[in-house]
This record gives structure tokens, sequence and C-alpha cells, in this order.
């Protein structure tokens, strides 16, 4: 009889590190929730070598191994690890009017140590503006790398019609600043490939990925060190982005700004599989914040509008996702007879600061225990607080939980909810809004579990002119361009499915012109 195999699922959070361990079958074997350490490693390797413990199980028998984690975000909200970079716009002489980076903070447009705007680009139709002005484009890539640098995020005016230009840069970019050694290539950003409609926003996206680079690099070596470290040499590794699905080390190091945002829709995941619906609203409350998200045919609804990232407006993919300043860890203050519920928060200190674990802070945690929601620490700790006072707590709490839900809600119907996360505590069993509340075994570590039953995707997106190439054509070469992306990226052809389709008519463009999208999901192989 063939041994069981295993995938092991990390996720990383503001306030806890979560590791889960399953079997071939999909069930949990073992679990853990760890404070989240300033130095994001530590965490990790800390989370992976608990849960292995705990299972006792063979180590050379993890054959998938995969993580989320806000390094990305963290690095752009905080300014720091991010790469020098070199900035190409191909769209002159119709983009010179604003530059690359007009609207940046300048402790963030500085990661730019050579920009340049150069003739070329295409129309919206399709049509060539100007010819690509090579020998500029090589001088620009000459100036990078005298400079050292080694990043360049390349963008082109009408890339998602069409990408020439874009591709020709990306060329003559390897052609003079590879190094000769295998391993010391440039790495290059190009926009079509990462945003939407939208030259500034799409722009943008591709600055901030070409500034992840280091980040990247550090994260993916850092989580295949941690495993190693571990005796867990056996196991392919992937990485959670922000559509609900996986992607592989090279296109987490190529994509690292796709990785934003994959803590919400990890839980969204997460909660799907666990409750075992696919559409409902997901709350997922951590010990610092609680994410609100919508579970749109088992995966994470996409936004319609843009996102802002640390102080930079962007146009790519992204889950349309309300974060809010309430969790487990959450201050409890009165105010002139008021009371507040953070939102600050002691975050991962909770196990310090909060009353019922002996420290000095009033937590949302220590509301929950008060009120017998939650039997965690010392009660005793706890039975100074007047039953009143936490009621009036407890009223708040719920009251920003229902006025977010109706804000997710796109009828005044009443929704399935699933509740996810270790700051779940906080909620009595019914709530406005809610036509069933479902808190399902293992809600505490949902995010790791959907970063470990997550599946790998392929998306296919570009404008079309029905008047050029038939609607129903049109649309079943795209679900087969989608079908071959998610099999490159890993998924058994056989079980691929189209999970999203859209095509939306463009008022701007002449003719009948779309945007069409489709997104296929399957199983890792």
């Amino acid at each position: 009889m063939a041994q069981s195999t295993y995938r092991l699922g990390v996720d990383v959070g503001g306030t806890n590190t979560d590791a889960v361990l399953i079997d071939r079958n999909l069930n949990v074997v073992a679990e853990v929730k760890l404070p989240t350490t300033p130095e994001i490693h530590d965490g990790i390797l800390a989370a992976v070598k608990a849960v292995l413990d705990k299972s006792g199980i063979d180590r050379k028998l993890i054959t998938k191994a995969m993580l989320g984690t806000t390094q990305c975000t963290n690095a752009i909200v905080e300014r720091k690890r991010l790469s020098r970079i070199g900035i190409l716009r191909i769209g002159a002489p119709a983009t010179l009017g604003i530059p690359p980076m007009v609207d940046w903070a300048d402790e963030l447009s500085t990661i730019a140590e050579e920009t340049a705007i150069i003739s070329g680009g295409f129309e919206y139709d399709g049509k060539q503006l100007a010819p690509l002005d090579e020998r500029a484009a090589i001088d620009f890539f000459e100036n990078c790398k005298r400079k050292g640098i080694n990043s360049v995020a390349i963008s082109q005016l009408f890339s998602a019609v069409r990408d020439d230009h874009e591709v020709r840069a990306e060329a003559l970019c390897h052609e003079i600043m590879d190094g000769k050694e295998p391993g010391h290539e440039a790495y290059v950003s190009l926009s079509g490939r990462i945003g939407s409609m939208g030259l500034i926003e799409r722009e943008n996206a591709t600055i901030l990925n070409a500034a992840l680079y280091e980040v990247a690099k550090s994260l993916t070596e850092g989580f295949e060190r941690s495993l190693n470290e571990q005796g867990v040499t056996n196991a392919e590794v992937y990485f959670s982005q922000n559509d609900g699905t996986l992607m592989t080390r090279e296109q987490a190091r190529k994509y690292p700004i796709l990785t934003i945002a994959c803590g919400p829709t990890n839980s969204i995941r997460g909660a799907s599989y666990l409750s075992k619906l696919s559409n409902a609203v997901v709350i997922d409350i951590g010990g610092t914040t609680t994410d609100f998200g919508i579970l749109v045919n088992g995966f994470p609804r996409e936004s319609s509008v843009a996102a802002t990232i640390g102080g930079v407006r962007t146009n790519f993919r992204m889950p349309d996702v309300i974060s809010i300043g309430l969790g487990g860890g959450s201050i409890i203050r009165e105010k002139g007879g008021d009371i507040t519920v953070g939102p600050d928060s002691v975050g991962y200190q909770l196990p310090e600061k909060a009353l019922v674990f002996g420290g000095d802070t009033l937590t949302a945690t220590d509301i929950a225990v008060k009120l017998g929601l939650a039997a965690i620490g010392d009660p005793s700790k706890v039975s100074h607080i007047e039953k009143e006072f936490a009621e009036r707590a407890l009223v708040k709490i719920v009251e920003m939980v229902e006025d977010h839900i109706e804000e997710m809600k796109t009828s005044s119907e009443d929704v399935d909810v699933v509740l996810v996360g270790g700051g779940s505590i906080l909620l009595p069993s019914k709530i406005k809004g809610a036509k069933n509340l479902y808190k399902p075994e293992h809600f505490a570590v949902a995010n790791a579990i959907g970063s470990a039953i997550s599946k790998v995707s392929g998306t296919f997106e570009r404008l079309i002119s029905y008047d050029q190439t038939p609607r129903d054509q049109a649309l079943e070469l795209a679900k087969n361009e989608a079908i071959a992306l998610a099999v490159k990226a890993g998924a058994v052809k056989e079980t691929v499915e189209i999970v999203d389709v859209e095509d939306v008519p463009l008022q701007y463009h002449p003719g009948n012109t779309c945007r069409v999208k489709v997104k296929a999901a399957g199983e890792l192989g």
C-alpha cells in the first residue's frame, strides 16, 4: 500500500503565523498558530517546525508546500527593502505631459534612479502611434547597467491592446544588461502583463512590481531554506496570489505584486473549503484587523475599482475586500461615556498584553472571555469588569461587523456568512444580515488551509473586436488560452475548469470592441 503524502500550508499575518498539514484527501492532520515575529522568517521557521513536530509524520512525505505572506505589502507600506530601478515609458510624444511617478510620495519615488520616455506605442485601436526608438532604448539600458541597476519597469501606451514594443524593449534590455554567468539576468517588469487599461495606474503597478525584486528573491529563497532546515526536501514550493490560487517560485519572482492581499483571499478559499459553500460573505477576524470578502463560485470576488497601495494608485488585479481595525487584540476604551473598539491593537503581543493573560491592556479578547464567548486565559483577571460595560462593548463590536456585511452585500436579502480567523470568538451566534452563520471546524487557521488546498489558475485578458472575430469564436479562443495558461502553471489538464468569463463592451472604442477576460483553474499535479 502506497504511503500517504501531505501538503504544508503557511500563512503569515500581522498578528499570527499559521501552519497546517493536510493529507492527500485534504483532511487536516495538524495545525498551529504562533505569534508573528518581527523577523518574518523566524516566525515561518517556528511555525513549520511546530506543525511538523505536532504531526510526527515523515517529513520526506510532504510533496507540496505553500506560503502566503504580507512581506510585499509591508515592503511598500513601510518603504523598506525596495530595489533601485529604472523606468522606461514607451509613448512619446503623446505621453510627455505627465512623467512617471508624478504623484508618488518623495520617500518612495527615490527608488527610480534612471527614467526615460521614448517614442513608440500604439493607439486604442492597435494602430502604431510611432515607431519604437530602439537607439533611445539602448541608451537607457546602458545607463541602467552603468549605474548598477538590475531591475527595470517597462510601460507602453495601450499595451493592453498590443504590447509589441514592450516585448522588443525587453529583448534589448536582456541583450545589454544580462551578465555572462547564468542567474545574472536583468529583472524586467512589463506593464501589459501586470495591469489593465489606464497607462498611469498600469505603469504604477509595474514600477512597484519591479521594486519588489529583492523582496521576492528573499521571500522565495527564505521559505525554501526554512523547509530544508526542517528536512522538508521533497516538496514542490508554491506561493499564494491574490485571486485565491497559487503560483510557482518562478512566477512569484516575476510577479511579486500579485501576492499583495493574498492573506484575505487565502481565508476566503479556506472558508469555502471548510464550510462547503461556494457563495457567501466571508469574515476573517484576526488579532489586528477584520477582512470582509465575497465568495463567488468558490473564489474571491475581484474588485472593479482601482487599488491604492502605500499611497500609489494602481489598476492590477485585486480582491474585493474591506478591512477594518477590529481584532482580538483591539484596544477597548471608554471616552465620555462612549466605548471605542480599536482601531489600534496590541497585535502579536496579545499573549502578553491582554488582561486574561496577565497583561495591563483591555482588549476585545477580554470582553469575549468576560461574556463567556471564549474560554482562554484566566477569566478571574477580568472579573472586575462590569458586565454592563462588557455588553456595551460587544454591541459596538457586533455593529461594526453588521454594518460591513451590509456594505458587501449586493441585495437587501440576508446571506450566508462564514466566520474564520482566531478572532471569530468575538461574535455571538446570531448577527443581522446573516441568513446562516457558519463557524466551521479549524476556523482559526482557515488562511493556512486556504493556502494548502488552493488550485492553480490561468487568466486570459485582451481587447477583442467582435467585428473582426465573432463573439462565440472569441470566447472559445479565450477559454482555450486560459486553460493552456493554467496547465502551464502546473494544473492537471483533466481537472481544469472555467471559473469566470467576462466580456465588457468598451464604449470609447470604435466598433464592437470588448474587454474579454476568462479565468480557468485546476488541481495541482
